[in-house]
């Protein structure tokens, strides 16, 4: 929590102005009952008018520096708590981005998404609060407590017995909800994931009917964190009417022997009145300490799991680099695999073993196989998203880890086996794979995917917008707007990881086509023998290990597996 906290330095400045009139208010606030105790002594019980008057005068103009004070706290205290909210935000979304792949799984997307929304609020209104009430609370309490000693030290004496009491159950209450507040947390990670898996798999929902199931589901856990919730918050509250009970039981022992020194000349009506005051000021602090220990323990819980991620060290990618060797660039694209190996963190089994294949300069290397054979981990490690468990990859004769990541990807276009798109225009897209790139470098990469002509179908044509996902796309069209922009970057090597799937031989081929004069290094993953037959070579994969490599007509009479592949898509004859 505290190291959370040290956000608002930079913005020390405002959150000392909001302190200020913090204690200004609050300095005035401890002084008015001492004032009406004043209008009642010397002045109503006298029937002195100008005493009234003048101590009257003296009320309104303190109120309105009350009040005053009050609005230009509230201000600082939201102008820091905003700022230290959005640092926060930034610093965990920038960890977040660095994490390897590897370091990424430790947390679900959901809990990443609590930790960046809801718990970062949590944090900014607890600061809020911390510069509006929090801190004024106890100072308050404290005061009321010495000026009540200087209005009548003997009653006063039962604000030494009982407030201390009270705060040792206050932060008894604190700690127990601290506790329950990081389950609610946990729970609301749940809803989450439920919700994020819907919304992405609506379509698939309503095909198969499913839509009573995953109602349950969600209602399942929305009544655990219900249940929770209201456990967590259930704790909080028997504060409030424990701590009034008491405070009440006081002004009643005020009254009761207040009356009696009255009656004996050792005390005033306005000594009482005041101490009745100071009284009422400590119960509406102390109500409010319910809401108070309930801000902080959520605060106390979303800072532990902030801290959590912010803590995390990522696999550093660029720790083995060796500087005298550094490669800024990749110069010819050929790659090389010697005997490597690789196992998935937390994995029982390697997903490649001893794999060793090459691929010269400009060359075009197929990978077929069964899923689960390793195809996606091969092209994975060549754009470095993980590092070999054993054996070398070499790019250009040179060790991929004496390459600088950033340098390395940045001569390497990838496409997934999923095609993402993101909400803008499909110009924006497009260029997402190289900001720099010129309208006819945009239009050139669109023709070479074979999206052009479908872009130009459309009434925004290159300015139409996508929605999230390419929901108002074509699985072909989004495939082929991935593999514009991942040409976009005239990559030295370019990596198409099963993202021809959607499209149809003829268009396929035609894309194939127009990537030849690009001399780009190409490794495709694809289910296709059609495809795989017109690369230069072919990597045959099964359960990680390399079972053959060649062209179509080597792999037909020497490789089992693969000619048992090209039997289903084709026929024994």
């Amino acid at each position: 929590m505290f190291k959370m906290l040290s956000f608002i330095k930079p913005y020390r400045i405002h959150a000392s102005i909001a302190w200020m009139f913090m204690l200004i208010e609050l300095l005035l606030e401890l002084m008015l009952p001492f004032i009406i105790a004043k209008m009642i002594d010397d002045g109503i019980q006298e029937l002195k008018l100008d005493v009234v008057i003048h101590w009257g005068l003296v009320l309104v103009a303190a109120s309105i520096v009350v009040f005053l004070s009050g609005i230009i706290n509230t201000f600082y205290a939201a102008y820091t708590s905003q700022n230290v909210g959005y640092d926060i935000r930034e610093k965990l979304y920038s960890q977040i981005q660095s994490f390897s792949l590897s370091t990424l799984t430790r947390f679900q997307t959901s809990s990443l998404v609590t930790r960046l929304t809801n718990d970062v609020a949590q944090l900014q209104q607890t600061i809020f609060m911390g510069l509006r009430i929090m801190m004024k609370a106890p100072l308050l309490i404290a005061g009321a407590i010495i000026m009540s000693f200087i209005v009548n030290a003997r009653l006063a004496m039962f604000f030494i017995i009982v407030v201390p009491l009270l705060l040792f159950f206050l932060v008894w209450i604190f700690k127990k909800a601290g506790t329950a507040f990081v389950s609610v947390q946990r729970r609301l990670d749940q809803i989450n994931r439920i919700m994020r898996e819907n919304l992405g798999a609506i379509r698939l929902i309503k095909v198969f009917s499913r839509k009573q199931y995953e109602i349950k589901r969600f209602n399942k856990e929305s009544v655990s964190l219900q249940k929770q919730t209201i456990s967590a918050f259930r704790l909080i509250e028997t504060s409030t009417p424990i701590t009034m009970l008491i405070m009440n039981f006081i002004i009643m022992t005020f009254l009761w022997f207040g009356s009696i020194q009255v009656q004996t000349n050792t005390a005033t009506a306005g000594e009482i009145v005041a101490l009745i005051n100071y009284t009422t000021r400590i119960i509406s602090f102390l109500s409010i300490f319910s809401m108070m220990i309930m801000i902080f323990s959520r605060a106390k819980a979303s800072a532990g799991r902030i801290h959590e991620v912010m803590e995390t060290k990522s696999d550093d990618l660029n720790m083995n680099v060796s500087f005298k060797k550094n490669r800024d660039v990749i110069n010819h694209g050929h790659i090389s695999f010697h005997h490597v190996s690789f196992q998935y963190p937390d994995a029982q089994e390697f997903a490649l073993k001893n794999v060793s294949f090459e691929v010269k300069s400009g060359e075009t290397l197929a990978i077929v196989g069964e899923t689960g054979s390793g195809k996606s981990t091969i092209v994975q490690l060549i754009a470095r998203l993980y590092d070999c468990s054993e054996g070398n990859l070499c790019i250009d004769g040179m060790n991929i880890e004496d390459f600088a990541v950033k340098s390395l990807r940045d001569d390497i276009g990838f496409v997934l086996q999923e095609s993402h798109l993101f909400t803008g225009t499909i110009k924006d897209n497009i260029k997402w794979g190289n900001k720099l790139a010129a309208e006819e470098e945009v239009i050139e990469a669109a023709k070479s995917s074979q999206i052009h002509h479908n872009i130009l179908k459309f009434k925004n044509q290159y300015d139409t917008l996508i929605g999230q996902k390419g929901v108002n796309l074509s699985g072909g069209q989004k495939q082929r707007l991935a593999i514009a922009r991942a040409l976009v970057r005239k990559p030295k090597i370019l990596l198409l990881d099963d993202c021809t799937s959607a499209l149809d031989v003829k268009t396929e081929a035609k894309l194939l086509q127009s990537i030849k004069p690009m001399k780009c290094t190409t490794i495709m993953i694809t289910q296709k023998i059609s495809t795989a037959m017109n690369a230069d070579q072919i990597l045959v994969m099964n359960k990680g290990e390399v079972v053959g490599c060649g062209n179509h007509e080597e792999l037909i009479h020497n490789c089992y597996l693969y000619r048992q592949i090209y039997e289903t898509q084709y026929g024994k004859e």
